[in-house]
This record gives structure tokens, C-alpha cells and sequence, in this order.
């Protein structure tokens, strides 16, 4: 546990190759990355799984908003679970949070009881709860063996100071992954400052520009706020970037040349 690992978060299968072709030693397979990620299709893990042999971890999010979920949702989150579980997924990315803002155990172990022995990532609903260390503590006694936190704030970077207590407290029971922000230059400062080697990123540099010739730009079909003409996409000399210093992290701790 606590070995460097990089995992790639992706929502389309050019991204999901382009993290692969760039070092991930894992990717987290979702939809609507735009949104901060939902439940991917069953016909594109399919096309990732066919198209690369690195572990594929799933995100199980009905929707956007927030990790409240009615009896129906977790009924509907169970049942991809399961469907994830026979077509070979290695895990899955789950965060089910109660009204005051605490870990939802028995919806937790519901879901976790329908993923039999897959890898469990406990996933940002972590950063939304109200005692991240009572949280965490009940993340090791479900069994997770990996939270994934930006500490708590907009960026991994920004809540480094949280990601250094949260190292320290999971002692090697659970491995901390700082997501958020993550990019090659702040790689070595986050491992030196906070002792984390598990890494989660989109490596995205920017927008790739639609093909599209004719554009009715006066016609959204989303959120206003998104143009329907920038694809958003994981840029591979980004990531291999990324992959290579976080690889440069010895498993001591120590950061080889």
C-alpha cells in the first residue's frame, strides 16, 4: 500500500488511451467529467477494456449534485455494481453521505456487500464531510483501500496541510490519494510535503476545439455556462508527464533521479 500509482480519471475512450499510452497504472472510468463525473456506460468500459490491460476502476454516481441518496438511487448504484462486477472491473469509486454530513455505513456496506472482493475507492464525497478524521476512520472499518481527497479544499495543493494529517493518521491502513489539481510541476511538493505517492488526474491541458464546420452558438444543450463546441479531453504528454514524476517517487519515500 502507499506504493507511486498514478491513476488516470477518464471519461471517453481517447482519453482513457491517451492516460494509458501515458503511464497510468490505473484509470478511473466515468461519464460527464464536466460535471465532476457520473456512472459510465457499460458499452464503454467494454471499448476500454478492449482497448488497454491496466485495472479499470469505476465511478458509481446516478447523477450530479450531492451524496444523498434516495432508497431507489442505492437500489439503482447496487445494480451497477454488479453488472461492473462480471464485466471485470477491478473496483469501484463509491461515496454515500447522510444528511449531517457523516459517512453513510449502512448504505456503504450495502453497496460494498454487491461488489464482493473489488477494490474499493472511496471517493470526494470524503471532502464533503463534516470530520474528515471520524470519516476516514470509518473508511478503514468498511474497508476501503483508498480514499481519494483533495483534503477538503478546491485543490490537492490547497489542502495539503489536511493531506499530511490524514497521511499520518491512515498509517499504511488505507491509501490517501491527493486528486484535484494534480499536475507535474506540484507532484514532488505535495509527495515531500504530505508523504502521499498515489496520485489521481484528468491531465488536461485545455479544450480541443470541436470539428464542427456550421456552429449554432445561440442553442445550448447544457449548462450555459459550457460551450457545446470544447471538448475536454486528457492530453498525453500531459499525463506522461505526471506518470514520470510520480514514478521518479522511490517506495521509501525517496525521489529517484
Amino acid at each position: 500500500m502507499n506504493q507511486p500509482l498514478i491513476e488516470g480519471c477518464v471519461d471517453s475512450y481517447s482519453s482513457a488511451m491517451a492516460a494509458a499510452r501515458g503511464g497510468a497504472d490505473r484509470l478511473e472510468l466515468c461519464a460527464n467529467l464536466m460535471i465532476g463525473g457520473t456512472t459510465p456506460s457499460h458499452a464503454l468500459f467494454r471499448q476500454v477494456r478492449r482497448g488497454c490491460d491496466i485495472p479499470i476502476n469505476v465511478l458509481i454516481r446516478p447523477r450530479f449534485g450531492d451524496f444523498l441518496y434516495t432508497q431507489e438511487e442505492l437500489e439503482e448504484m447496487g445494480e451497477e455494481i454488479a453488472c461492473f462486477r462480471e464485466l471485470g472491473a477491478n473496483g469501484v469509486v463509491i461515496g454515500v453521505l447522510t444528511p449531517e454530513g457523516e459517512l453513510n455505513r449502512s448504505a456503504m456496506a450495502r453497496l460494498i456487500d454487491r461488489a464482493g472482493g473489488m477494490e474499493l475507492t472511496l471517493h470526494r464525497a470524503f471532502d464533503m464531510t463534516r470530520d474528515p478524521a471520524a470519516a476516514l476512520e470509518e473508511a478503514v472499518r468498511l474497508g476501503c483501500s483508498t480514499v481519494l481527497t483533495s483534503g477538503q479544499a478546491q485543490s490537492a495543493p490547497a489542502g495539503r496541510d489536511l493531506l499530511r494529517t490524514l497521511f499520518t493518521q491512515a498509517s499504511g491502513r488505507v491509501d490517501i490519494m491527493a486528486g484535484a489539481g494534480v499536475k507535474a510541476e506540484n507532484i514532488p511538493m505535495l509527495h515531500a510535503f504530505t508523504g502521499i505517492r498515489s496520485f489521481h488526474t484528468s491531465a488536461r491541458r485545455g479544450a480541443v476545439d470541436s470539428g464542427m464546420i456550421y456552429r449554432k452558438e445561440s442553442v445550448s444543450m447544457g449548462l450555459p455556462s459550457l460551450s457545446e463546441y470544447e471538448l475536454w479531453r486528457t492530453d498525453e504528454e500531459e499525463f506522461r508527464a505526471c506518470a514520470q514524476a510520480v514514478h521518479r517517487l522511490g517506495a521509501g519515500g525517496e525521489v529517484t533521479p
